[in-house]
């Protein structure tokens, strides 16, 4: 897999060579970029469509190199992960309703315009991801016993934590969303920003055992926070507080959203035996990476190779556990 990466300001290409063979070609544009799923999730995609294209990893936050590189005539898209979803909305041309209400691009394609020009775009497949996550493993005929019309719980405060609250809010009929974090003022920010933008009512700050206790149990969680034991105080409580509410009667889908090094996370397996539906997070990666190659290639989903895919990611897991 071809890597491009900056050392002391200068560009170092590694397998160059591969710009030059493949007919279209495409990044991945962020950092700590070692274990990421993305450049095989769409190998398997180009290689099912007999499309001569590739991911390029692009492990670096310099935004003037990236924007050099975009205008490459073979570019196709780009993939953007953290730390540049934020940082390259003002360098693009136009935004899905999506990417501006949530605030993040993590998908830039090319619209080609009748008189040659290209513009650059911004997409946030990261909600589909989270939206298809549920649709895809509750049975339609489950969903509304399950998560719709019921409460919802989104445990973090980052931009996977916004990407959720915009889609349990738009598509999967959450009414009170409960916020769980072990930073106050991420909660605060997250809740002032979709109000900002339209998609804010009804979010709650669960901030003690008691307040959960008083709580309805929610239907849809969608857990954003790294797979390790709490530490501090803070993270403690959030962990308490989080599983006061696993243990409601009622129970639902979880939607663990964090996949490295494993899908399988102390959380999940907390829910798990608390008689929870746990959806691993490699879910949402497919799905929003099968949005993202709609973009790219032009194709529905319907003519992408959905098989193949969950093939090809379940054997990484595969070789990612034995290892």
């Amino acid at each position: 897999m071809a890597t491009v990466t900056t050392v002391q300001g200068n560009l170092t290409l590694s397998l160059a060579a591969d710009v030059d063979r493949l007919d279209r070609h495409g990044y991945l544009f962020g950092q700590k970029l070692a274990a990421s799923m993305s450049p095989l999730l769409h190998s398997v995609v180009y290689r099912e469509l007999g499309l001569n294209w590739e991911q390029i990893r692009l492990d670096s936050a310099d935004m003037d190199l990236f924007l050099r590189l975009i205008r490459h005539p073979k570019f196709y898209g780009a993939s953007v992960t953290m730390p540049n979803k934020v940082s390259i909305i003002p360098h693009l041309d136009e935004l899905t309703d999506e990417c501006r209400d949530v605030g993040a691009c993590n998908t830039l394609f090319v619209r080609d315009l009748p008189d040659g020009r290209r513009l650059f775009c911004g997409a946030n497949t990261d909600v589909i991801g989270v939206r298809e996550s549920f649709i895809q493993n509750v049975p339609a005929t489950a969903a509304a016993s399950v998560y719709e019309n019921r409460p919802a719980l989104v445990i973090g405060g980052g931009g996977a934590a916004r990407s959720a609250v915009y889609a349990l809010r738009k598509w999967l009929k959450a009414t009170d969303i409960y916020l769980v974090n072990r930073d106050k003022s991420e909660v605060d920010a997250v809740i002032a920003e979709c109000t900002e933008r339209g998609y804010g009512k009804g979010l709650v700050h669960v901030s003690s055992v008691e307040q959960a206790e008083q709580l309805e149990g929610p239907g849809a969680i969608v857990a954003c926070v790294p797979d390790f034991p709490p530490k501090t105080e803070a993270e403690k409580l959030a962990r308490r507080i989080t599983e006061v509410l696993l243990r409601k009667e009622r129970k639902g889908a979880m939607l663990e959203m964090c996949y490295n090094p494993s899908p399988y996370t102390e959380l999940g397996a907390l829910a798990e035996a608390e008689g929870w539906q746990v959806i691993l997070g490699t879910e949402a990666l497919i799905w929003q990476g099968i949005e993202q190659d709609k973009y790219w290639t032009g194709r529905q989903a319907s003519e992408l190779p959905v098989k193949q895919i969950n093939e090809g990611i379940a054997a990484r897991l595969a070789q990612v556990s034995r290892s």
